[in-house]
């Protein structure tokens, strides 16, 4: 779902037969589509975003670009240790998307011919690699492959902010997102982005659409 045509027929069904989405609409219009390219690029972003602030990720990867412009596999793997740090990559994310980048480059993964495939697999085949978890899988199935009807129920700011639009008294956890994410079938994937959408507006940020 990487087109505004896709996206906003989606949302128009949901706010149409959501209140609660649909508030997020009125007040916070439609959110715009969260695209990245299905590429190796994308896939060290998402690595650098797991557990610190967007911004910091953002950073970290201009910074990476800046080193080796175009962000191949095969200049990565000529980065030392030193570099990467200095970069802003921990011991584990160094060695996540060194194993990323040699799984690419020995023929293992290829991005390419994930389109081609189910949801289901693409995570599979994805979550083989280290540091690329069942979170990963899905913001790349979303942005990148733009299937419709990704839930990622890991993800924290999901959690508050369906707790927010539904005036829950708790944020639900992933079993309880997993079950408040049935009634948004098969559109979860514009569901989570009306979601993020209305939290991440109600705080002054937005959703980023690099690299």
């Amino acid at each position: 779902m990487n087109s505004h045509v896709d996206l906003h027929a989606a949302v128009d069904d949901l706010a149409a037969r959501d209140l609660h989405l649909a508030k997020i609409v009125r007040f916070r219009g439609r959110p715009e589509p969260f695209s990245r390219p299905a590429t190796f690029q994308t896939l060290v972003l998402l690595i650098l975003e797991q557990q610190v602030s967007l911004d910091s990720a953002r950073a970290a990867f201009d910074r990476l670009e800046a080193a080796i412009p175009g962000v191949e596999p095969v200049d990565l793997l000529g980065l030392s240790d030193a570099e990467m740090r200095a970069i802003g990559f921990s011991r584990q994310k160094t060695r996540y998307v060194r194993r990323l980048a040699t799984r690419l480059l020995d023929g293992r993964l290829s991005i390419d011919a994930l389109a081609s495939l189910s949801d289901t697999e693409v995570r599979a085949i994805l979550t083989e690699s280290p540091g690329i978890g069942p979170w990963t899988a899905d913001v790349f199935l979303m942005s990148s492959l733009g299937r419709p009807d990704i839930w990622p129920v890991g993800d924290r700011a999901l959690q508050v902010a369906t707790a927010e639009a539904l005036e829950l008294a708790e944020v639900p956890d992933q079993t309880g997102l997993t079950d408040i994410g049935e009634r948004w079938r098969p559109h979860r994937t514009a569901a989570a982005q009306i979601l993020w959408h209305g939290y991440l507006a109600g705080r002054n940020r937005t959703i980023p659409t690099g690299p």
